[in-house]
């Protein structure tokens, strides 16, 4: 694994894609370099590069430099489910992704709730900050969790990552036990994500999985930068403190929020906090979204195949030079009233000995100029 530093007690791995860096000099066609993965929290990305010509190796993801890895990670309030790993680079989400309500006790930030008719309890880690804002649970259960097990593969086209969490209950938060496999393939050409979670105990229960990556964007002038996203409705929260559903679901047709036409349209200076759904397939039934930063000649696009993502989250503050695209299965509030659904919206729902498959590739491709 060749590094000495360790995040939550297991060692960083580091993925290159086959030549690295050194081959990527003088390319005159974008190309992925490394990747920074950390095993000790569910194998996040910590960080991705790529070569692009005319400016170097870049780096694509938002994150401080690995060295500050530890403490940027173990900083934070005290008991948080190591939150502040869905503030940098990109975390893995499951069992659900996004916001989770329920009736909340101030005094040990417990959250009693409803998982598919059973009554559970989660850890409240998530919530608004102004004064008496809802507290909630957000960004599943496996933030601070360390890998089970870890191997690393290299083959002539690609540097692979394969890892296993067994998660049993979640410390008797869902109905039912998960065994978790993530695979992280770098090549030159592509990023690959590929996550199964499958159903080891014997209740049937339902999974909701996600990632939570930072797209840099290289030139830093986040005005310019185009959004492609293909979805015809978004989901009306009530404010962007709390950001919860209120169960409106508005169409984003000759709003700032449609970015759905060929090419995408400039995030200016337009706050996203927004789920996306109704999501328009491309006819090999691919989802697919695209971040471009003409300035920096520089496109990314986010594919994925697994036809259970019905939802794209997005984070992209005015004032910072990122967008987070989150690909997910389930809606926010996913066993909430609002949307009548006791299996919870979006979620996969697996009987026992039974997998869902979440699968994002990440290409690279050089726009048109600005």
């Amino acid at each position: 694994m060749g590094n000495s530093s360790d995040v939550n007690g297991l060692a960083v791995l580091h993925l290159r894609s086959p030549g690295g860096a050194e081959a990527s000099a003088g390319a005159e066609a974008p190309r992925f370099t490394r990747a920074e993965l950390l095993p000790g929290r569910a194998l996040m990305v910590w960080q991705l590069r790529a070569a692009l010509p005319g400016r170097g190796e870049v780096d694509l993801l938002h994150a401080p430099p690995l060295e500050q890895a530890r403490a940027a990670l173990d900083g934070g309030p005290p008991g948080r489910s190591g939150n502040n790993s869905f503030k940098y680079g990109g975390a893995f989400l499951l069992p659900f992704a996004n916001r989770i309500r329920g009736r909340f006790s101030a005094a040990d930030r417990t959250l009693d709730t409803t998982i598919a008719g059973q009554e559970r309890r989660l850890f409240a880690n998530g919530g608004g900050q102004a004064p008496g804002a809802e507290q909630y649970a957000i960004h599943g259960l496996i933030l601070d969790r360390a890998v089970d097990e870890l191997e690393h593969l290299s083959s002539a086209d690609a540097d692979t990552a394969r890892a296993v969490i067994r998660a049993g209950d979640f410390g008797g938060s869902w109905p039912s036990d998960t065994d978790v496999e993530l695979r992280l393939r770098l090549g030159a050409t592509a990023f690959e994500v590929d996550i199964t979670a499958t159903n080891a105990g014997e209740e049937a229960q339902p999974m909701g999985i996600g990632w939570h990556p930072y797209f840099a964007l290289p030139s830093g002038a986040r005005e310019q930068a185009r959004l492609y996203l293909p979805a015809r409705t978004r989901l009306e929260v009530n404010d962007y403190d709390e950001v919860l559903p209120t169960g409106r679901l508005l169409p984003v047709a000759g709003t700032p929020y449609d970015f759905s036409a060929p090419g995408g349209a400039a995030l200016g200076g337009l706050y996203l906090d927004d789920c996306f759904v109704d999501l328009q397939k491309t006819p090999a039934g691919e989802t697919v979204v695209e971040l471009i930063d003409a300035q920096a000649g520089y496109g990314l696009r986010v594919a994925t195949s697994s036809p259970q993502v019905s939802a794209i989250q997005t984070f992209a503050p005015p004032d910072r030079a990122f967008v987070v695209l989150e690909p997910q299965l389930n809606w926010a509030d996913p066993f909430g009233p609002l949307w009548n659904e006791p299996r919870g919206k979006g979620m996969a729902w697996l009987a026992p000995g039974e997998s869902v498959a979440y699968r994002v590739r990440l290409s690279l491709f050089q726009p048109g100029p600005p």
